[in-house]
């Protein structure tokens, strides 16, 4: 097909980017009858869940090294694992490592997870199980609300009347205690939290990190009990559990892809967005940067608030009053991703007594104490990064062997603070002393590590946003907290898919719910559309 009949051609729908919420949110519009065009500005589908050589014989989930868990109806509705999806659950979840050598063991199954807590406390292990079952009850609850379209909170249909209804009576089915809990603990922060449950630290804070992961928040915030809460919506353990999928965090988005296709939608890869075109008020198509006009009767965006409103959009078509909120949506993130390719796996010190490789097939936190992560987070307040970082990692290639040669592995970790913004420096001069900051830091729990290191690959807040399209390197598309959850993803008016331009609607995960790798934002989004497109 030439650019000049491309040109011509009216679409139903045009989805502006083919992460995995793009991805969902075109599958279902096309399951209701529209035939939607995925335009992805990179080579390859997948945003933020992708699998990439790292070295040669290497390949590595660049990003997102882990699923939000996935909604169990998309991936029952797009058939994942018939379009070669397999996900592995590893039998230990998380391994919290401390600097005295010892190291906290915790599993899937609650039931293992507190017999590995009682040698250090009888009441935290019996409080283990009963934290994670009020958490899975609570998690319940607010996972029916996860599913739903914000109401308009002005002019309430009798849709958005039913929804709350409903989660109103299913919060007063928990019970006095646990409905009580359910409406206290939310904006609590998650260090009071967890210390109403537990007095050993490394389990505290272990459990407590759940609530500061990807944000500008430290464990001692208001409102990072929230995140912690969302978080038990889609997993109830308390320390939250792993999955693996064979073939990196891109074997998710490539069958996302394929069940999309086979559904009826169109992707272009390589297609980079320049501008979404306005017309009177309505979003009317967009044009590529390679001068490509392609004209749509809707324009969905699976790019962040910020990047769709503020660069793709022009700034002329919105009022200077939401010009102002959007500027002031807060999406800052703290994260740097560090992927290693090694000769052999490292020996913790903490580990070697029980089997290092069995306990390192789930998930690896360096979080000794809730100071430790607080200390973490100062730093990062005033612009610097972390030198003694909380850190997860994992090394996929003890689940999937394919994605390493025989006997080396992959090493994917997180790194946080790291403010989007350093005070005094830039990440370019500072990416070195990033990466040797977190060798250091892990090597004082796995000494050899550095001997073991082939290639490092260093992923800067900065290279989030210019590489990944993440605006202010946001994993999230925009901070989760009390002021941008629900009725207020992304703004308060604005949570329910739609912006202020007629026929220009956001499916990322900068709406409702926006907790990661779940796909429920794209599946909520893709419902909304429908309904308003059919109109």
């Amino acid at each position: 097909m030439s650019a000049d009949s491309r040109m011509a051609e009216t679409r139903d729908v045009v989805i502006v980017g083919g992460g995995h919420n793009g991805l969902v949110a075109a599958f279902y519009l096309a399951r209701a009858g529209y035939k939607p065009l995925v335009l992805e500005r990179r080579a390859q589908v997948g945003g933020s869940a992708i699998t990439e050589e790292l070295h040669p014989g290497f390949r590595c989930s660049t990003l997102a090294h882990n699923t939000g868990p996935l909604r169990a109806d998309i991936v029952r509705d797009m058939q994942l694992e018939k379009h070669g999806l397999k996900l592995t659950t590893p039998e230990v979840s998380t391994v919290s490592l401390l600097p005295d050598g010892r190291a906290l063991v915790l599993y899937s199954d609650a039931k293992k997870a507190a017999l590995e807590i009682a040698p250090w406390s009888q009441k935290d292990a019996a409080s283990y199980l009963d934290f994670g079952t009020a958490l899975g009850k609570i998690g319940k609850v607010i996972g029916e609300a996860l599913l739903l379209t914000p109401p308009n909170i002005d002019s309430p249909s009798s849709g958005d009347l039913w929804g709350m209804l409903k989660t109103g009576r299913s919060i007063r089915n928990l019970g006095k205690q646990d409905m009580y809990r359910a409406l206290r603990w939310g904006p609590m922060a998650a260090a009071d939290l967890v210390s109403e449950f537990f007095d050993t630290e490394p389990l505290r804070a272990t459990i407590a990190a759940r609530g500061i992961f990807g944000t500008f928040l430290g464990p001692w915030s208001a409102g990072t009990a929230l995140v912690l809460l969302l978080r038990a919506a889609a997993d109830p353990s308390p320390a939250g559990s792993v999955q693996f999928p064979a073939g990196g965090a891109g074997a998710i988005t490539l069958a996302m892809a394929a069940a999309a296709k086979q559904a009826g939608v169109e992707i272009r890869t390589g297609a980079d967005i320049g501008e979404i075109r306005v017309k009177d008020g309505v979003a009317t198509g967009v044009v590529l940067t390679s001068g490509e006009e392609i004209s749509a009767r809707a324009v969905v965006s699976n790019a962040d608030p910020k990047r769709t409103l503020m660069r793709l959009v022009d700034p002329a078509h919105l009022t200077p009053d939401f010009l102002q909120k959007i500027k002031n949506y807060r999406s800052m993130g703290t994260l740097a991703k560090i992927n290693l390719a090694l000769s052999a796996l490292p020996e913790f010190t903490a580990l070697k007594a029980k089997g290092n490789g069995n306990l390192l097939r789930g998930r690896v936190q360096i979080s000794p104490e809730i100071d430790y992560l607080e200390r973490a987070f100062d730093e990062s307040k005033y612009g610097n990064f972390s030198r003694q970082p909380y850190i997860e990692l994992t090394f996929p290639s003890l689940s999937d062997p394919s994605l390493a040669p025989g006997g080396q592995h992959v090493m994917s970790i997180y790194m946080q603070y790291a403010p989007y913004k350093l005070k005094n420096s830039d990440w370019e001069s500072q990416r070195k002393a990033l990466g040797e900051t977190v060798v250091k830091t892990i090597a004082q729990y796995a000494p050899n590590l550095p001997q073991t290191i082939l290639r490092h690959q260093i992923i800067t807040p900065e290279d989030l946003e210019e590489t990944y399209g993440l605006t202010g390197g946001q994993i999230f598309h925009g901070e989760l907290a009390l002021d941008q959850f629900f009725t207020m993803r992304p703004l308060l008016d604005w949570a329910r898919y739609h912006t202020p331009i007629e026929r220009l609607y956001l499916c990322g995960s900068g709406t409702h719910p926006g907790t990661g790798l779940t796909g429920g934002s794209g599946a909520n989004a893709a419902r909304e559309i429908a309904r308003a497109l059919k109109k």
